[in-house]
């Protein structure tokens, strides 16, 4: 019987996710190109030059999708905000901002009760 189990991670944003696979991809041919480059030199063919000189240029392009990835997580982390978690500065700060607001409620309903209470009369004694 198929039992639903929770995912132990959340899932990635879409953008992030592609520019993974994007990544992915680009280093697992910088691998295989850097493997042919690698039999063409130990077979002495005309090709190996042009395959290490690719090969040095794919390892620039894959270094450039890493960094990539992490550029587009930051970007979606600022732009989407972070999960928040109980250490977080943010929640705390929230949590500061809201009970100081609470705090002016509670005296500008005093003070609203208390310019009540004084307004049917004519003197304050």
């Amino acid at each position: 019987m198929w039992v639903e189990e929770p995912a132990t991670r959340r899932r990635m944003p879409d953008p992030v996710r592609t520019a993974a696979v994007r990544a992915v991809l680009i280093m697992s041919l910088t691998i295989i190109q850097a493997l042919v480059a690698f039999l063409c030199t130990m077979a002495g063919s005309w090709l190996a030059f042009p395959m290490v000189l690719g090969g040095v240029a794919s390892t620039v392009v894959a270094t450039w999708s890493v960094l990539d990835v992490w550029v587009t997580r930051q970007v979606w982390n600022q732009r989407n905000g972070v999960v928040s978690v109980p250490s977080s500065t943010a929640r705390h700060m929230r949590r500061e901002r809201r009970i100081a607001r609470r705090g002016a409620r509670a005296r500008a309903r005093g003070e609203a009760r208390i310019r009540r209470r004084g307004e049917g009369r004519l003197s304050r004694a």
